[in-house]
């Protein structure tokens, strides 16, 4: 399982406060909690409309001198902000995100294929707006594998997103995920399946017991990334539980291991 920190995304009250304050010490701190968490990339997002690329580069700095084989997920809106913070980062990593929504995925797309290493979060939404059904995503799905390959972006590099609702609004939202990450898997079996599953739960109380419960479900339905918060020990800990139960990890070396580094919510 792919895990990209969620938490330094300027969204959060108090992340927005260390980046309007330039509180560096803030940031390297959470960035440093979240890899000593295992995540395996940063997702950095500098949440204002304008100066986004001064913001962004400013946060690639601070963390790369403390860990400087970081990978970061580049988290705009803007793919000009994206393009200019690609030349700042020392390791590939993972560009979030590109649609059939825009001029977006035309820009990176073509950058991201001479760029070694790198991949890209492809939501599965056009230019109609959001997917109401299995079948609308499945429709983006293959436009985006279509369009890649004739770029020259190849299926490994590409992190299918089919999209959650927060189910207060949307009850089929959790259904319509795993129905396109079924026929994703059938029809490309080793291809990625990411999503950012805090989004199941907004508007909701608990959100963390739901965030836990889609976590468990979208694995066992082909999901192997995710955006998520690695500081949460109880979905830590379901990641590799999980991974255990679908034979991901064989004999249970990575939950083990992760248990005796006490990344777990629970006693020992």
């Amino acid at each position: 399982m792919l895990i990209i920190g969620e938490k330094l995304n300027g969204a959060i009250k108090s992340v927005a406060e260390a980046i309007r304050n330039r509180d560096g010490a803030f940031i390297r701190g959470l960035a440093s909690r979240q890899l000593d968490s295992r995540a395996d990339y940063l997702d950095i997002c500098s949440g204002v409309p304008e100066g986004d690329a001064d913001v962004l580069g400013w946060m690639i700095d601070l963390i790369q001198t403390d860990h400087p084989d970081v990978r970061f997920s580049l988290d705009s809106p803007n793919p000009d902000t994206i393009l200019a913070c690609l030349p700042l980062c020392k390791n590939p990593g993972i560009i979030n995100s590109v649609s059939l929504e825009g001029d977006k995925i035309e820009k990176i797309l073509p950058a991201v294929s001479g760029e070694k290493g790198w991949g890209v979060i492809a939501l599965l939404l056009d230019e109609t707006g959001m997917p109401e059904t299995v079948e609308k995503r499945m429709e983006s799905f293959h436009r985006i594998v279509e369009r890649a390959a004739e770029i020259g972006v190849s299926m490994d590099r590409l992190y299918f997103d089919p999209l959650v609702f927060t189910v207060a609004t949307s009850p089929d939202s959790f259904l319509n995920f795993i129905g396109a990450s079924r026929k994703i898997r059938e029809e490309y079996p080793d291809a990625h399946i990411i999503s950012g599953l805090s989004n199941i739960s907004h508007g909701l109380p608990s959100r963390k017991t739901l965030n836990h419960a889609f976590l468990i479900g979208a694995m066992m339905n082909g999901m192997d990334s995710a955006i998520m918060d690695p500081l949460n020990r109880d979905m830590l800990g379901g990641v590799y539980a999980a991974e255990a139960l679908l034979g991901i990890d064989e004999y249970c070396i990575e939950y083990l291991s992760a248990y005796r580094e006490d990344l777990f919510g629970v006693q020992k």
